[in-house]
């Protein structure tokens, strides 16, 4: 296992910053998903991480080792990293334990053996080893292309969208897949993916990216609960953010307006203009105080009926959808109180020098704190 570092990592394509500043320090041994829009910069970031492409600026480290860096340049081949492809990358001519085999060749015969069984073991599939990759399904060959980069014992392991093209029922069996090699090997593992749901059951650290930066990176509870910016609360969970009045700031929370309603809520942010940043589960019916609310519109899904409301107070914001039982018809009124939310300030769009991972989380405020 290794650490990384990544130092202010800068990627151009003409006058596009594919990455912009990248900045991160991933300890040993953590399991980081990298979670964003398409085009966002992930797998950029990936393939300079892998020594497929080069920086224009900025430096990397893997496990203390400079490997990238203004006049410094260390081949894939010597990196020490396992990747596993979208598109698996098999040979078709080998069999499995051929194509786990493949790029052991400095080991003796024995020792070469040896490493196939035991990769194959961690991925069961040791009962296939001379099948060929048409005679696989889907999910056989992902677990194929896992062993063959698990067999070099990699420091650090990159998988880019593995699961990109499996069935839902496959994914999830693959995901835990993961968590288990992971914590079996203890190798760093970087795993890039656009599914958030994906990103929050599998790894230990999430990096949000936007535009070429890196927005956040934190645990998956931290990210979902104290966004750093309004993409992050907007991006993760169906959050949303809405337009408040910061009245007064004391620690972790904030006296915020929401049109004629006042109440305390987590947050950071200093008196003036602010973001309130909510999920759908932080919106509880209220009886008499709250925010008035009315519906838009109503549908199935999932197994529950979802409601699209709008609040009365804030007619710019977008709805927000929320299981309610009973279901409210369209345009039925009501209020919502609150039973969560985050506040970031306005002004900025992020929070100088954001809290780090460590950082304590603040106790979750009610609307009645």
């Amino acid at each position: 296992m290794a650490s990384l570092s990544l130092q202010t990592l800068t990627r151009r394509f003409g006058n596009t910053f594919a990455l912009d500043a990248v900045s991160a320090e991933i300890p040993s041994g953590s399991f980081l998903a990298l979670l964003g829009p398409s085009g966002c910069g992930k797998t950029t970031l990936l393939r300079l991480i892998a020594g497929l492409d080069r920086p224009d600026s900025g430096a990397l480290q893997i496990g203390g080792e400079t490997v990238a860096a203004p006049g410094r340049f260390v081949g894939p081949e010597d990196r020490g990293l396992g990747m596993v492809f979208q598109s698996y990358a098999l040979w078709p001519h080998m069999t499995v334990a051929g194509n786990v085999a493949f790029g052991l060749n400095r080991l003796g015969a024995a020792d070469r053996a040896a490493r196939v069984r035991e990769a194959l073991c961690k991925v069961g599939l040791e009962a296939l080893a001379g099948r060929r990759p048409h005679e696989l399904s889907g999910g056989q060959r992902q677990r194929v292309a896992l062993a063959r980069s698990l067999a070099a014992r990699p420091r650090v392991l990159l998988l880019d969208e593995p699961l990109a093209n499996l069935d839902a029922h496959l994914r999830q069996s693959m995901l835990t897949e993961f968590r288990r090699i992971h914590a079996e090997t203890g190798a760093t593992m970087v795993f890039v993916t656009h599914d958030q749901n994906e990103a929050m059951a599998v790894a230990d650290l999430v990096g949000v990216m936007d535009r070429g930066r890196l927005e956040q990176i934190g645990p998956p509870q931290e990210i979902f609960e104290r966004p750093a910016s309004p993409m992050v609360a907007r991006f993760v969970g169906r959050g949303h953010t809405l337009p408040v009045t910061v009245l007064e700031h004391a620690p972790g929370r904030c006296h915020v307006a929401i049109g004629a309603v006042r109440l305390w809520v987590a947050g950071v942010a200093p008196p003036g203009p602010g973001w309130l940043c909510l999920h759908p589960c932080d919106l509880v019916p209220a009886e008499a105080e709250g925010m008035a609310a009315t519906v838009i519109e109503t549908r199935f899904e999932d197994g529950y009926p979802l409601a699209h409301v709008g609040f009365d107070d804030l007619p710019e914001s977008d709805p927000i959808a929320l299981r309610l039982a009973p279901c409210p018809p369209r345009g039925g009124r009501l209020r919502l109180g609150l039973c969560g939310g985050w506040v970031l300030p306005r002004q900025g769009e992020t929070i100088a020098g954001s809290l780090p991972v460590s950082a304590p989380m603040p106790a979750r405020v009610s609307c009645h704190a």
